[in-house]
């Protein structure tokens, strides 16, 4: 169960753009993963309905009818079924063959999305960017084929995420140890990201979620029944038992007085709007009628 959720934001800083040519994930290993996860989801999507219900509520804060949405990453009809309760009309991807199928979905890649330019008034991308090879790529996409004036809400697990087992694990391996964990986007990327595809409005923020575990193994079958087990196309050959036996040890070293663990989740929320021009355009540089040093002198007390 999860503890506690702690909200932040951030500052947006400059990321350098990785190019589609130098994939690190394998996308065949990333789909079979989601599938085999589907029929025992329900029982490991704490992470998905943190992550969906968060996602809900910023849209509840938007004035606009956002009717025609597309809802990226479906491993159940939850977040689908959750929109059209509210009238709108969705169409999901996956990357996942049985996931599309379950919802009636496209199977597509994020980076690959198959739809026409301005196509859809909202994009509801919920837990699987942090896995895309081309995410610059992807969010470009997003943009083209949003209709003007549409929004992108986009949720991941984002840098910060799982540091006690990335530590024990590089405890156990010791000199000879591979790279079982994703590298993880860092949300203070995520507005510059959200403005090099050309969204206005970019905004990038994010909130933990703690969960405690009384074993590793608890938080390897969550991670296997989410579907984020490591896909990367240079993943290291499986853990031996006795280094997972080590892992084990050192996990449980790590505990509470309670004996639990506490892992925590670092989440990324993405939001940004496709430009039209009824958007609210800033103020044209050197139009202020007072200057900063006026503003700032102090009052005159009578």
């Amino acid at each position: 169960m999860a503890e506690h959720k702690v909200r932040f934001s951030i500052l947006v800083v400059s990321v350098s753009q990785q190019s589609p040519s130098h994939e690190i994930f394998d996308r065949r290993t990333r789909a079979i993963r989601r599938d085999r996860a589907a029929d025992k989801f329900g029982a490991h999507d704490f992470l998905y309905r943190h992550m969906a219900e968060e996602l809900l509520d910023r849209l509840a804060d938007v004035k606009r009818d956002l009717v025609d949405v597309l809802v990226v990453g479906c491993p159940d009809d939850y977040l689908p079924s959750r929109l059209r309760a509210l009238g709108k009309r969705v169409v999901c991807t996956d990357s996942g063959h049985v996931n599309a199928a379950a919802v009636g979905g496209v199977q597509a890649d994020e980076d690959a999305l198959p739809f026409a330019d301005n196509s859809f008034d909202l994009i509801v991308a919920c837990g699987t960017l942090e896995s895309v090879n081309d995410l610059p790529g992807a969010l470009l996409l997003m943009q083209r084929i949003l209709r003007p004036d549409g929004l992108l809400l986009g949720a991941f697990a984002g840098a910060g995420s799982l540091p006690v087992l990335r530590a024990v694990l590089l405890g156990a391996e010791g000199d000879r140890a591979g790279q079982h964990i994703h590298p993880q986007v860092d949300v203070r990327a995520g507005g510059d990201l959200l403005s090099r595809a050309g969204f206005t409005m970019p905004v990038a923020d994010g909130d933990t979620l703690t969960v405690r575990y009384g074993s590793i193994f608890g938080l390897l079958d969550d991670l296997r029944g989410m579907g984020a087990s490591n896909v990367l196309l240079s993943r290291p050959p499986m853990l031996s038992r006795a280094v997972l036996s080590h892992a084990a040890t050192l996990f449980l070293k790590a505990a509470d007085a309670d004996g639990k663990t506490a892992e925590r989740f670092a989440i990324a929320y993405l939001s940004g709007w496709k430009p039209d021009p009824s958007q609210a355009a800033p103020a044209r540089r050197g139009s202020a009628t007072v200057s900063l040093a006026e503003a700032l002198k102090p009052k005159r007390r009578d």
